[in-house]
C-alpha cells in the first residue's frame, strides 16, 4: 500500500522533469483557416528572452522545418519576450505559408543561444504534400558550445578581413552514416539577415558516434563591429556565436598621416616653384653667383695672389701715382720752348 502511493506522488513529479528538459510550445487550437488565429503558450524557455513565432510549412516537430525560414509565412510572425521564469503566451494570426503543409507553428529564439520548438498546426484549406525523402537517415546534433578560435594578425589591423575557426562537436544520432556533410556558415552584422556559405567538413560519422567538427570563417574586408556566426545544417539552424571584431585602427592612422603630409609637401612644391618663377633683384646672392667668371687655370702650374690695388686719388693720372719714379709732385703742365716761365740762356752774339 504504502509503495503503491509513492508511485502515484512520483507520476506528475517525473513528468514535470520531462517537460522541464527543453522549451515547450502548446496551442489553443490544432487547426485554423487562414484569417483566423490562435494562442501560442511556451514554458521551459530562458527568462527575457527575445522570440520569434512563425507558421511554417514542410515541416514536423520530429524534422523540423525542411527550408528554413523560406518555408514560413514570415510576413505574419510575431515577437514575445518571456517572463522571468520563462514562459509566455502570444496571439499569433494564420497564414498561409509559402509551400505546402504539414505545417506547424515554429518558435526560436533571436538572441543569445539557439532554442527551438515546434507545435503542430492544421491551417485549413491550404494545400497538403507529402515531405521530401531525405538523403539518409541520419541525423546531427550539437554536442558542445560552439567557440571561435584563432586571433587577428597585423595586417587585420590595417584592413585585412578578420578570420576565424568555428568549433563544435556533432553527435549522429540517427540510424545510418553520415558521409562527408555539408555545413552552412553565416554571419550576420546586427539585425541584418545573415550571409550563407557553404563548408564541407571531410569525414565520416557513424551512428551514435561524435567528432569535432573545424569550419572556417571569414568576414569582408574592413569588417568591425558586432556580428554572429551561425551555423545550418539541412536546413536547420544548429547554434549561433557572437563576435565582437575591432576597429582596423590602422586604417585610421594612415589616413591621419595622409592627410598631414601631403599638405606638408604640397606647401614645400609650391615654395620652391615660387622661388624658382619669381624675377631676382639685383645683387641677390644666387645672381651674384650666377655672374661671378670663373678662375682661369695658371698654365705654369704656379699660384698667384692677386697683386693690391692702389686708389687712384681723384686728381692724379693713372700713370702718375705718387711714389712712381715717373711721377711728380704738382700739378700737370705742358712742357714747351716757349713757355714763359722757362729760363732762356743767351750766349755770345
Amino acid at each position: 500500500m504504502a509503495a503503491a502511493v509513492l508511485v502515484l506522488f512520483m507520476v506528475p513529479f517525473s513528468g514535470a522533469a520531462s517537460g522541464a528538459d527543453g522549451p515547450v510550445v502548446k496551442l489553443s487550437e490544432t487547426q485554423a483557416g487562414t484569417g483566423g488565429s490562435v494562442t501560442v503558450s511556451g514554458t521551459g524557455w530562458r527568462s527575457r528572452t527575445l522570440l520569434m513565432l512563425l507558421v511554417c510549412g514542410r515541416a514536423t516537430p520530429a524534422r523540423g522545418v525542411i527550408g528554413g525560414t523560406n518555408s514560413c509565412a514570415n510576413g505574419d510572425g510575431r515577437a514575445v519576450t518571456t517572463d522571468a521564469q520563462g514562459a509566455f503566451s502570444r496571439r499569433l494570426p494564420v497564414a498561409e505559408p509559402p509551400v505546402p503543409c504539414p505545417c506547424v507553428v515554429h518558435v526560436a529564439t533571436v538572441t543569445g543561444a539557439r532554442a527551438e520548438a515546434d507545435a503542430v498546426l492544421q491551417v485549413a484549406g491550404h494545400p497538403v504534400a507529402p515531405l521530401p525523402a531525405g538523403q539518409s537517415m541520419g541525423r546531427l546534433a550539437i554536442l558542445s558550445d560552439t567557440r571561435l578560435t584563432g586571433s587577428s594578425g597585423v595586417l587585420t589591423w590595417f584592413g585585412a578581413p578578420p578570420s576565424r575557426t568555428l568549433v563544435f562537436t556533432v553527435g549522429n544520432t540517427g540510424t545510418s552514416t553520415i558521409k562527408d556533410p555539408v555545413f552552412q556558415v553565416g554571419s550576420a552584422h546586427g539585425v541584418f539577415a545573415p550571409q550563407w556559405d557553404d563548408r564541407q567538413w571531410q569525414g565520416t560519422l557513424a551512428p551514435g558516434k561524435k567528432a569535432e567538427v573545424r569550419l572556417p570563417v571569414e568576414l569582408s574586408a574592413g569588417a568591425h563591429g558586432d556580428y554572429t556566426v551561425s551555423l545550418k545544417y539541412d536546413g536547420k539552424i544548429l547554434a549561433a556565436q557572437p563576435w565582437g571584431v575591432g576597429r582596423p585602427w590602422g586604417v585610421t592612422l594612415f589616413w591621419i598621416l595622409l592627410c598631414v603630409v601631403v599638405p606638408a609637401a604640397l606647401f614645400r612644391i609650391g615654395m620652391a616653384v615660387v622661388d624658382r618663377v619669381r624675377p631676382r633683384r639685383p645683387g641677390s646672392p644666387r645672381l651674384t653667383r650666377a655672374l661671378r667668371l670663373p678662375r682661369l687655370p695658371n698654365p705654369r702650374g704656379r699660384t698667384t695672389e692677386p697683386a693690391p690695388t692702389n686708389p687712384a686719388l681723384p686728381w692724379f693720372a693713372p700713370d702718375s701715382v705718387p711714389g712712381d719714379p715717373a711721377g711728380r709732385l704738382s700739378a700737370p703742365h705742358t712742357d714747351s720752348p716757349t713757355s714763359p716761365t722757362t729760363p732762356t740762356r743767351k750766349g755770345r752774339t
